[in-house]
């Protein structure tokens, strides 16, 4: 294998191949990425047994056709200290070694033979789908804040992906819960688009947010019970997805809030990051004094002191009190795009609804803290 590339493009591919890989891995081959000289191409894959990502990228020029494996990191690190548009030209010269030379600069790397790289079949027996990459985007980052850490109910850990329907449109929704708080996004899509209900799991969901941010083009869906597949221009990214049944989350979302509070968004998001100055930690929950044309944000912390701010708003019904995780509201907060913050509540106890005027396909429930 012999070919020369520019190591801006080279570095990009391999920048982005290299979030799939495992920092700490027990199998050698598993840090090192899978690289193919053939028919006018260089492919870039990297595995973690649960991810695969591959990339193709046009060389300015390939001498000898070839495939080998070599330490991910060691690459990506000798491209970035580079200078920028420099000619990089790879030379197999064994099985074993890799030899890059760069204007004055030369490595010989070692490899480890390409036959030992694991790759699953990329079998996907299912017809797929296109949808746009910006609106995927939003949806996974609308929703990837309510995604739960728990190991232990490792259904939590991702974001259910299924089709609905609601008065006669058919949307792709995405929902996660971590039992304290739940986010929903759906994206419209055509009837016929056949999807089965899976969880994506968290590393995926990030992967894929990396990636999506740098694309505009189409993206490619197609899924199984075990695998889905998202596909872009010039590479795509196979997933293993999470084995298990996600709840019914409907049965959580409340249908009989009437109080509605409206609140500035960005007024409301900077009141809560000042007043949880005074808790370090940010466990100490943020009380809500609710009355006709104001609410009341205080944070008491035992160590630190406390924190009170009165902020505009308009609320529809009798004063309340209500406390909440910080930390739940700015991450929704953070989601919002209209200028109002629409908070639906019942009483002090049941969960709340908050949705986003300016996008009516996405919505959050939070469950308030008892202090």
């Amino acid at each position: 294998m012999e070919f020369t590339i520019n190591r801006d493009a080279f570095l990009k591919s391999l920048g982005r191949a290299n979030g799939i890989i495992e920092k700490k891995t027990t199998l050698p081959i598993l840090s090192n990425i899978l690289l193919e000289a053939k028919d006018s191409k260089v492919k870039i894959t990297a595995t973690d047994l649960d991810i695969i990502y591959f990339e193709e990228i046009v060389p300015q020029e390939i001498k000898n056709e070839g495939t080998t494996t070599t330490s991910a990191s060691v690459l990506y690190d000798i491209l970035r200290k580079l200078p920028p548009n420099a000619k990089v030209e790879l030379n197999l010269l064994s099985a074993n070694k890799l030899k890059l030379v760069s204007g004055n600069s030369k490595f010989n790397l070692l490899c480890i033979p390409p036959d030992s790289f694991p790759l699953s079949e990329d079998s996907n027996g299912q017809k797929g789908f296109e949808i746009s990459s910006q609106k995927f985007l939003k949806l996974l980052n609308k929703t990837k804040i309510s995604i739960s850490n728990d190991e232990t109910r490792h259904y939590l850990n991702g974001i259910f992906l299924h089709k609905t329907k609601l008065e006669n449109k058919y949307f792709l929704c995405g929902v996660a819960t971590d039992s304290h708080r739940l986010s929903s996004s759906s994206v419209e899509i055509d009837q016929n688009v056949n999807i089965e209900s899976i969880i994506l799991p968290k590393k995926t969901i990030f992967q894929l947010i990396s990636l999506l941010e740098q694309a505009n083009e189409a993206l490619q869906v197609s899924s199984d019970k075990s695998k889905i597949k998202f596909k872009m221009s010039n590479g795509a990214l196979i997933s293993k997805v999470i084995d298990g049944r996600f709840p019914d989350y409907n049965k959580v979302i409340p249908k009989d809030n009437n109080k509605i509070l409206e609140i500035k968004l960005d007024e409301f998001k900077n009141s809560i990051e000042r007043v949880t100055t005074v808790s370090t930690d940010r466990k100490e929950g943020l009380k809500m004094f609710i009355s006709k044309d104001a609410v009341q944000l205080s944070v008491n912390s035992p160590s630190s002191g406390e924190g009170i701010e009165n902020v505009n708003a308009k609320f529809n019904s009798n004063e309340l009190n209500i406390s909440f995780n910080s930390r739940y509201l700015t991450d929704i907060a953070s989601q919002i795009e209209n200028e109002l913050i629409t908070i639906h509540l019942k009483d002090p106890g049941s969960p709340v609804l908050i949705r986003d005027l300016q996008d009516k396909n996405s919505f959050h429930v939070v469950m308030p803290m008892k202090i």
